[in-house]
């Protein structure tokens, strides 16, 4: 999930619940402030009512009211607790419409109202007071206010996302920025992390930290390339010596069968040694672009020709070989072209087993090249330099030269295992359909 629709949930759902925490307790406090605001009114009314007894030592003429409704009853002495009440105040139906006609109905309604109990004394005579108000023009206007306010912070809330999904966008836009540039960061590449332009200092400071660590980077890369470079160069002196060296050797006396095999394990190695630093120097070419004749060429009489030169190595392990091949026709290195086949058909047979299969199929999508072998699925190092499998005698760069070389045509190299098969693709637009 992206940070920006985290905070943004976690935004809205904190949101929502002091909202609602809120609103119960402000419908609450309305309810309680009018509640006691009706209460002063009925207070006022017992008062009234207390007074008019006092000077006229009679209970006062009850008047009949639409929203106030006084009653008095005769009660023991004494049996009387004041009180405030949540009760019902009884409506009647006659009265006047909107068009000034009457609705006569056989009774009322009931609606919610609020009521003060209270007793006076009238000469010997103990009466109980019951005051009811009409309060549905209360809870009106509670829900009224309650409403205009749910309103207006529903408003408010959509105004705060709105407003900060485009400012929170524009505040982490460097931070893509800067991801944008690491995506497209090559070691090898001379181009700089450009610096972004920013106010926020996290995001100053994490592009001053990309930008040390890309030039630290290509420094360390730059001379280890050299190192590579220089060692490839200066071994290849040495290995030309000890091959001088053990011919003239071979070619002055006789030797025993020890001294033969001895002789034959060196020529083993050196050969070895000399494969591996020929597929270093071959790696700095690439990487440095320094191979950059390009012609056209035909991949059908390409491979073609690849399985004519592997011909006997195909008897001699006797591997099934099945091909099917249609033109393509690509613009690189011949050179490269041919390395890249020829590594690809040696590893196929290196790595099958006697009486196994090859098969190669050439589109003018992909060349794939399928071989038996193994009955499991290799690792997925086997692109990783000097990765090679146990008993393996080549170097552990084949792979990683053939990925090169695809890179740099444009093209991809995968690797595959089903059905008993291992297969390697190299895809001719892959790399086109990404930009797509």
């Amino acid at each position: 999930m992206r940070l920006l629709a985290k905070y943004n949930r976690v935004n809205i759902i904190t949101t929502i619940v002091v909202m609602l925490i809120t609103g119960i307790i402000y419908y609450q406090a309305i309810s309680w402030i009018l509640t006691r605001q009706k209460d002063k009114e009925l207070v006022v009314e017992e008062r009234e009512i207390f007074e008019y007894a006092g000077l006229n030592h009679q209970l006062p003429q009850i008047f009949e009211s639409n929203d106030q409704q006084i009653t008095f009853t005769q009660a023991k002495q004494g049996s009387v607790t004041r009180q405030f009440i949540n009760t019902m105040y009884f409506k009647k139906w006659d009265h006047p419409n909107a068009h000034g006609k009457y609705r006569h109905r056989k009774n009322g309604e009931y609606e919610s109202g609020r009521g003060l109990i209270s007793s006076i004394t009238v000469g010997d005579k103990y009466y109980k007071i019951l005051i009811i108000e009409s309060i549905v023009e209360t809870e009106d206007l509670i829900r009224l206010i309650f409403t205009i306010t749910i309103g207006v912070i529903l408003f408010l809330l959509l105004v705060l996302l709105v407003t900060n999904r485009l400012i929170l966008n524009r505040i982490w836009q460097p931070f893509y920025n800067i991801m944008k540039e690491l995506r497209l960061f090559n070691v090898a590449d001379t181009k700089e992390i450009p610096q972004i332009a920013t106010d926020v200092d996290e995001f100053e400071e994490l592009n001053h930290t990309v930008t040390d660590m890309a030039a630290k980077a290509r420094h360390d890369y730059k001379d280890l390339k050299t190192f590579t470079e220089n060692a490839s160069h200066e071994l290849l002196t040495p290995i030309a010596v000890i091959n001088s060296k053990l011919d003239t050797l071979i070619q002055t006396e006789n030797f025993s069968d020890r001294q033969s095999k001895l002789l034959n394990d060196l020529y083993g190695a050196v050969s070895r040694l000399n494969r591996l630093n020929q597929s270093l120097l071959l790696l700095v070419k690439i990487e440095n672009r320094l191979l950059h004749e390009k012609q056209k060429i035909n991949l059908r009489e390409l491979v073609e020709e690849m399985i004519i030169q592997f011909e006997e190595i195909f008897q001699d392990k006797d591997l099934k070989l099945t091909y099917n091949l249609e033109d393509k026709e690509i613009v690189a290195s011949r050179y490269l072209a041919e390395i890249l086949i020829s590594n690809l058909i040696n590893n196929a047979i290196r790595h099958n087993h006697s009486g196994g299969e090859i098969i190669i199929n050439l589109t003018g999508e992909q060349l794939m090249i399928q071989n038996t072998g193994s009955d499991q699925p290799l690792p997925d190092e086997i692109f990783t330099r000097f990765h090679k499998s146990s008993g393996s005698e080549g170097s552990g760069l084949g792979l990683t030269i053939s990925r090169q070389i695809c890179g740099n045509f444009g093209f991809s190299l995968d690797y595959d295992f089903k059905d008993g098969y291992h297969t390697f693709i190299v895809d001719f637009n892959k790399h086109q359909k990404l930009f797509i």
